[in-house]
């Protein structure tokens, strides 16, 4: 098999599910428990917060883990909203962001809110300047995501936190980071919520993490409970999984520079490699090097990936999370028909090889030989 979708989850490494497995069979223990047993296991975690958030750049105490990205995401529009509900009810985003937080920002518009969706450029750009020119005295939160996980776009929030700090001081700024995680800096973000998920740097599906900053006074927990993750995420900690993300953080933080110098490389091949195809384009700005949005103009993307995946090859047409519906961000850049419809997206990991790059060529290739374009 060939996998080309890190972007919707990434192969767990060997001395990952090790770590789960140890804690799964021998440190079983609940953290919540008195005896000895069970606080070895409180001290774990603790062990475990401080290696993901050295991988975040964040001080362990603001990171709380989550069951995944969309828990966080929602949490913190949620405690935004309800720390600033004497500021107002306005939200700002992007009309690109994860369905995480558009249908949240749905769900909190029954609720009052007033949400504005700011559309990107064609190749899926914005500028902090017009997520600032959206800010109004009434803003309560922005949310605008880190990395877009279909287009590989990089948004500036470290500008737009620098820009809300003079213009509204009192709005609080979230980012979607789940698709940067190892590739940024909370601290130098400037953010005052930072969603992260284990599952797309190896770790295991079903947890991540929310980084709150000092801003955020009193936190609304999105869940009543047992008042566990210091009162704030109840439920009894996913120890199992907390393990395999820090283990996957460790070695993400390892190799950060190796990997971001192979990822790279690879980008630049492939682009040069998918281009050479006849009809084939590059969507969107493209700025991750882990994510290359393509299309092949009037050939339905559905189609090329149940093909290349009949061949044991794994792409994508857009977000996982869409589920084959049609993908909100590719139709907020306004294409050209014959281009929307055959949108793409190769996305590569640690352990991608130019082989499988070449691979991948041929396969596409001969689905634009052999295939009738039906746009």
């Amino acid at each position: 098999m060939i996998y080309l979708d890190h972007a919707a989850t990434a192969p767990v490494p060997r001395a990952v599910a090790d770590a789960m497995i140890e804690v799964l069979t021998e440190r079983y223990g609940n953290p919540s428990s008195q005896y000895p047993f069970g606080a070895e296991m409180k001290k774990r975690v603790e062990d475990w917060r401080r290696a993901v958030a050295a991988l975040l750049d964040c001080p362990a105490e603001g990171l709380h883990f989550t069951s995944c990205g969309t828990e966080g995401d929602n949490w913190a529009l949620r405690a935004a909203v309800w720390q600033n509900r004497h500021v107002g009810n306005h939200i700002v985003t992007t009309a690109v962001e994860h369905s995480a937080v558009l249908e949240c920002c749905k769900w909190l518009e029954r609720e009052g809110c007033e949400v504005t969706y700011l559309a990107p450029d064609q190749n899926g750009s914005l500028t902090a300047e017009q997520v600032l020119e959206a800010v109004r005295p009434d803003t309560a939160a922005v949310s605008v995501m880190l990395v877009n996980n279909e287009l590989g776009t990089v948004y500036p929030v470290a500008d737009i936190a620098r820009g809300l700090a003079a213009r509204n001081p009192k709005t609080l700024l979230h980012t979607d980071a789940v698709q940067g995680l190892g590739t940024f800096s909370a601290r130098a973000l400037g953010a005052d919520f930072v969603t992260v998920s284990a599952h797309k740097i190896g770790g295991p599906k079903g947890v991540g993490a929310l980084y709150i900053g000092p801003r955020v006074r009193n936190p609304r927990p999105l869940l009543a409970g047992g008042g566990q993750e210091r009162g704030l995420r109840s439920g009894t900690e996913a120890t199992a999984q907390i393990a395999g993300f820090a283990r996957a953080a460790e070695l993400r933080l390892e190799n950060r520079e190796r990997n971001r110098a192979h990822l790279e490389a690879l980008h630049a091949v492939a682009l040069e490699k998918m281009l050479a195809i006849p009809d084939m384009v590059c969507v969107g700005a493209g700025t991750a090097p882990h994510i290359l949005p393509l299309s092949l103009a009037g050939w339905p993307a559905g189609n090329i990936v149940n093909d290349l995946g009949s061949q044991g090859i794994c792409i994508s047409a857009g977000s996982a999370c869409h589920q084959g519906k049609p993908s909100h961000v590719v139709a907020a850049l306004k294409l050209p028909k014959r281009v929307a419809a055959g949108v793409i997206r190769l996305s590569f990991g640690p352990g991608t090889t130019e082989a499988d790059i070449d691979a991948c060529a041929q396969a596409l290739r001969r689905h634009r030989d052999t295939r009738m374009p039906m746009l």
